[in-house]
């Protein structure tokens, strides 16, 4: 069983002073490229797509917001505090919640359960009428999606620690902290829940795995050694969410390199130069990452040689990948959607939203149908063949 939800670099900031010192966020995902982008490549589609419904969730303004599927239901969030659930099959909305207070981290949902952060630090559970559970006060910011699993939420904090909630009354099990770089890049990665396990990636190119029920250290491992004479150039963290497949958990650094490593023990199975701030995905036969650069690398997962490359997508702020079936899909900084072969990268196939970007990696409702979250706060189910 793999674990996944994408990620998404904002801006380099200060930990001490809290001062932004780039726009990260808005070059890449948003309406100011880093650079001029690549036009739209021209080929013959092997893929058919189309929209199959599409609703609104309201704009995600300067936040990236990650929809949560449970059952036949999938939840997405906008800043102003609408919560809305969808049935898969139809769009039809069938939930909806008002929270009252402006959101910065979600969606999680498991069952009935529904949860959602905001830039207060605070946490909110909420069952799928839109009565709150509970409500839970952290220390810092919650801008990443909490995970749930069972009876245990974790859930990380905007200045890295990451706290371990009871799923039932929100009450604190435990914490876990480190030290933290002077500079680091702000970030909307969460955490990996699975099997027991808590990884998550850290500022310094660090992956840790945490006994879940207790918090503590399992093993502490380097994706990437930071590097360079500069503050800005030792920046080196792990981006997206560690992906979990089998026997081993992937994870990718900003300025540093992808690696996977072994669950149990954290040693490195292998390890690949590469710098990404949208993070990776993976599946039985490999690892697909968006480098900083925007091209789609693929990687062979039993021991990183290189697969393919697709680089004609350049400048256009891409959104973390997701490997479905023979596809690979990504999202632009203009909403569109672009299918790319598994087999060796090329453009199978593009379908167009509504022109804002896609921060979150898309979401696989079933085998034939992804979701896409714009920032303008559509919400789009593509049915692929």
């Amino acid at each position: 069983m793999r674990f996944r939800r994408p990620l998404a670099a904002l801006a380099l900031v200060s930990i001490a002073a809290c001062s932004t010192i780039g726009d990260t966020y808005d070059r890449w995902f948003g309406s100011r490229p880093a650079a001029k982008p690549a036009p739209l490549a021209v080929f013959k589609p092997t893929a058919q797509t189309r929209i199959a419904w599409q609703g609104s969730a309201g704009p995600a303004e300067r936040a990236v917001f990650f929809p949560a599927l449970t059952g036949t239901t999938v939840y997405a969030a906008g800043a102003a505090g609408q919560i809305v659930g969808f049935d898969t099959r139809t769009g039809k909305p069938v939930s909806r919640l008002t929270i009252g207070q402006r959101l910065s981290g979600g969606v999680a949902a498991s069952g009935s359960l529904v949860l959602v952060g905001t830039a207060k630090g605070e946490v909110l559970a909420y069952d799928a009428g839109g009565k709150q559970l509970w409500k839970t006060q952290l220390a810092g910011e919650v801008l990443a999606p909490p995970a749930v699993e069972g009876t245990l939420v974790a859930v990380r904090a905007g200045d890295g620690r990451v706290y371990g909630l009871d799923a039932l009354t929100g009450k604190q099990r435990w914490v876990y902290q480190r030290a933290t770089p002077a500079l680091s890049l702000r970030s909307y990665s969460g955490v990996a829940l699975e099997r027991g396990a808590v990884f998550a990636g850290f500022s310094g190119g660090r992956l840790v795995g945490l006994n879940a029920q207790t918090g503590a250290v399992g093993w502490d491992s380097v994706v990437a050694l930071p590097r360079g004479t500069t503050e800005l150039e030792r920046v080196a963290d792990v981006m997206g969410l560690p992906v979990v497949d089998g026997d081993r958990v992937c994870a990718v650094a900003y300025q540093g390199r992808v690696a996977c490593f072994d669950t149990q023990s954290g040693t490195t199975i292998w390890a690949r130069d590469m710098s990404s701030v949208a993070g990776m995905d993976a599946d039985h036969r490999g690892a697909y990452i968006t480098d900083d650069k925007n091209a789609v690398v693929a990687l062979d997962k039993a021991s990183g040689g290189s697969l393919w490359k697709q680089d004609k997508l350049f400048g256009r702020g891409l959104s973390a990948p997701l490997a479905f079936g023979r596809y690979v899909i990504v999202g632009d900084y203009e909403g569109y959607v672009h299918l790319l072969s598994r087999e060796d990268g090329s453009f199978a196939g593009r379908i167009a939203t509504d022109g804002s970007a896609i921060g979150a990696a898309p979401l696989a409702l079933d085998g034939d149908t992804v979701l896409v979250q714009t920032r303008n706060g559509g919400v789009f189910a593509i049915a692929v063949q």
